[in-house]
């Protein structure tokens, strides 16, 4: 059975502050649905984004090394 967390509950889990979820929804980055007028959370797809996040995170993170070693 997949577990769905409610917007307090994702925000836990990320260890971010709510309006940065809301940030999130806003900017359409974060995978969620509405169950009527609430934002629901499905954690598979949550741990999926943040893989990709945690992927491309550390692609920038090298692309700024390569730019700092770069001579001027």
């Amino acid at each position: 059975m997949e577990r769905v967390l409610t917007l307090e509950e994702v925000a836990q889990y990320l260890r971010v502050h709510p309006s940065t979820v809301y940030r999130l929804l806003k900017k359409k980055e974060l995978p969620a649905f509405k169950m009527g007028s609430d934002w629901r959370f499905n954690v598979e797809s949550i741990d999926r984004w943040l893989e990709t996040a945690e992927g491309k995170s550390s692609l920038n993170k090298s692309d700024n090394q390569d730019l700092s070693r770069s001579p001027r």
